[in-house]
């Protein structure tokens, strides 16, 4: 084979790695916007609990509640600097 043919057949299984990994992230992106975020929150607390239960390997859990939003929380912490 000459020289030439070598580069193309890299940069051609370069070219189809690169597209594969983008169908790949694009399936992924799809699949997770397919949930609503309170979707996403009720997900992730039941798989919390899950998992707490397997470690404490107790039968019941209580999940403490949501103190306000991540931007509320900030504003309470930053109002809390300012005043100290």
């Amino acid at each position: 084979m000459q020289r030439g043919h070598w580069w193309k057949l890299l940069g051609l299984a370069g070219a189809m790695g690169v597209a594969a990994t983008g169908a790949l992230a694009v399936r992924a992106e799809r699949a997770r916007r397919a949930y609503s975020p309170d979707e996403v929150r009720e997900r992730l607390h039941a798989r919390h609990a899950q998992a707490y239960v397997r470690h404490t390997e107790s039968s019941e859990v209580t999940l403490a509640p949501v103190r306000g939003t991540l931007r509320h929380r900030i504003g309470e912490l930053l109002h809390r600097r300012r005043n100290h």
